[in-house]
Formats: structure tokens, sequence, C-alpha cells
């Protein structure tokens, strides 16, 4: 059985006005919709070992022809396993947003145009930075000094 993203989009923003935290729209998909749709598998694991990454937000926006970001969207979070997934998304361009605690924000957008997709997502550790005083931002590569015995 499919989920169609209007039903599943409904469901999500009862949840969210129920917790009180705001509104998720869905974009991807009108009740008349009969286009081509794909199913979606995601998986987020850590680029250096390869682990899941649990609790990943993995926020999806369609795209327009115009390469604007359309309204609305929708945010998926992952399992134990790393892995999220739904149904029904119509075919046509996906940006693709991944943010987890402790990692860059991924990003990238996905050209949707077969009935199954399975995206892998490799979460980067953050770089170190600093700012400078005239506001340009640079890599740390200083380490901490190391104390002195007393």
């Amino acid at each position: 059985m499919r989920k169609r993203c209007s039903i599943v989009g409904a469901a999500i923003n009862i949840m969210v006005l129920l917790a009180g935290v705001g509104v998720v729209g869905c974009a991807f998909a009108q009740d008349d919709y009969e286009g081509p749709m794909s199913d979606l598998r995601f998986v987020v694991v850590k680029d250096y070992n390869g682990k899941p990454v649990r609790n990943a937000a993995v926020v999806l926006h369609p795209v327009k022809k115009n390469g604007k970001q359309e309204l609305g969207g929708m945010e998926l979070k992952t399992d134990n396993d790393g892995k999220t997934n739904i149904d029904g998304i119509p075919y046509g361009v996906l940006r693709v947003q991944v943010l987890a605690s402790g990692f860059q924000t991924y990003g990238e957008d996905y050209e949707i145009n077969k009935p199954e997709t399975e995206i892998t997502v490799k979460l980067k550790r953050p770089k170190g930075q600093y700012t400078t005083g005239n506001g340009d931002t640079k890599k740390d590569d200083t380490k901490t000094p190391e104390q002195k015995p007393q």
C-alpha cells in the first residue's frame, strides 16, 4: 500500500500542531496528482567509519524548474540503523538536506526519475573555524597548548 504525500503531510501537520512546535507543509503532491511517483529510501552514515547516524533530520523540498525551492517541505528522522523512507514522491528535482548533531550539514539536489530510489548520505565531522577581526572565517589549525608542569 503506497502512502500518499498529502496524507502523510496532513498527519505530520497535525502532530506538529499538537506539539506546539510549528507547521510543516507538504508541497510534493496534490490529492489529484496522477503522474509517476518514487518510493525513496535514505541511509545516513558517518563518513569516517560507515556507521549509521540515528535521529538525523532528512529535510526534503521539491525544486521548481527555475531552480528555486518550493514552499513547504517535509522532515523525516532516521532510525537506529540510520534509515528512513517515504513512498509516493512525484518525479522531479528534490533538494535533500541532512542535519545531525556533531556533523556538517549536508545538502544536494537529486533528480528523482525511477519508481524506487535509494540515497546514501555520508556525514562529515565539522571543521574547526574561527572568525578574524575583519569578519573572515578561517580554518583553525592551531592546537591547544599543553599545560606546563608546576
